[in-house]
């Protein structure tokens, strides 16, 4: 498990503070990291010492317990310097809230007093080759005697360079007489440098590309029961498990429009000069710069208040209890919030150089990083499917599916 010693966040507004801080620290850096693939492992350390990826620790743990919403703003407000860092925990997360909602209570009590001491999880999920990206392949087979053993590869494996423990999703085809286990899709819970286990830097998309997200081999790694978690209980419920992974990948896309609209901002206040014919001596005063500017801050003030609208429904969806419509509301909430912020990404991300005018390309500035990080992370959960939910719950009254993705 990790050496470092973290702080204990106390409260929203502690952990805001937090955030707004490092945020403040990791802007610095995030266009030159970017540039040289510069892996942010000591920025990595600096969360890790905040607390701040403990706050969704229940409080009978000794956690600060914040709510859905809470999480994204810290997360939106970390994406507006870096989204690369603010991606990095978002499974740690992810799995935190599977614990919480299906794990044992052994289960619970070691994980979260590891994380409270500043450990990491990172997610092992994704496969490639499979006949669509739900296909798990990666198989748990028991071995009789009380242990399991792991083989196969996983893909776009955010966080792991920077792991203690990976979250491996794996299938169960056949648990054995005596194994106490369903057949069916598990989490394994196991530290990062356990035998058999292979992380591999590998990752080289056009964005978000110090975020760790290479690919891990898992060959005949061996667990025991008490490190696996069945995923049903939390995915195949009106648990409100999949709204909140997707509300912070809205916050990630958030923090990415008003990240690139303060740098285009800046850019245009100091170094853009006007177009000859706005008859003005400085390019703020263009008046089709003013325009354009007002267009891109509505984009973005939409998709922050959409974000907080839906990170509210998902509060709604996460107490004891909640019930299929709470799911449900908070599931197209976040679907309707993803739309709007995916586009405010990409929109002001791309129109940074449209009003900071050919300076702004120069490639010593790096300013593209913006709109290679939208371009990116808003691949994923493709938002055409946010439209059919949203549409056959409007025509229909269907619910959105439970499988863990809206």
């Amino acid at each position: 498990m990790t050496a470092v010693t973290a702080q204990r966040i106390t409260s929203a507004d502690h952990a805001r503070e937090v955030a707004a801080r490092l945020a403040s620290e990791f802007a610095l850096g995030a266009a030159e990291r970017d540039r040289l693939r510069g892996l942010p492992f000591h920025e990595v350390e600096r969360l890790a010492a905040s607390g701040l990826l403990a706050v969704t620790v229940p409080a009978a743990y000794g956690g600060a317990d914040l709510a859905a919403s809470e999480v994204a703003e810290v997360v939106r407000i970390l994406a507006t310097a870096d989204p690369n860092i603010a991606q990095i925990p978002h499974s740690h997360f992810v799995y935190l809230n599977l614990l919480r909602l299906a794990g044992s209570e052994e289960q619970r009590r070691w994980y979260f007093t590891r994380v409270l001491d500043g450990a990491r999880i990172a997610n092992a999920q994704s496969e490639r080759g499979g006949a669509t990206v739900a296909e798990v392949r990666t198989t748990l087979k028991p071995l009789g005697d009380g242990r399991f053993r792991i083989d196969g590869s996983k893909f776009y494996c955010t966080g792991s360079l920077f792991a203690d423990v990976l979250a491996a999703l794996v299938r169960l085809d056949d648990p054995g007489a005596d194994s106490g286990l369903a057949p069916g899709e598990y989490i394994a819970y196991l530290p990062a440098d356990t035998s058999g286990v292979e992380i591999l830097d590998d990752w080289n998309a056009l964005g978000q590309r110090t975020t760790g997200s290479g690919s891990v081999r898992f060959d005949g790694v061996l667990v025991t029961a008490d490190q696996l978690v069945e995923r049903s209980g939390a995915v195949r419920a009106p648990t409100g498990y999949g709204a909140f992974a997707q509300l912070l990948h809205v916050a990630i896309d958030a923090g990415i429009a008003r990240g690139a609209l303060t740098a285009a901002t800046e850019f245009v206040r100091t170094r853009s000069r006007p177009w000859f014919e706005a008859g003005v001596e400085r390019a703020i005063d263009d008046p089709l710069t003013i325009q354009r500017f007002g267009e891109l801050a509505v984009a973005v003030v939409t998709a922050e208040a959409t974000l907080t609208a839906a990170g509210l429904a998902v509060d709604a969806a996460t107490i004891p209890d909640p019930g299929p419509e709470a799911a449900a509301a908070a599931s197209l909430a976040v679907a309707t919030a993803k739309i709007v912020a995916d586009r405010a990404a990409d929109e002001v991300a791309s129109a940074l150089f449209e009003v900071g005018g050919t300076r702004s390309a120069a490639a010593d500035l790096n300013l593209d990083h913006f709109w290679r990080n939208a371009r990116t992370h808003t691949l994923h959960d493709p938002v055409r499917w946010k439209f059919q939910h949203i549409g056959r719950a409007v025509l229909h009254g269907t619910p959105p599916p439970l499988h863990g993705v809206i």
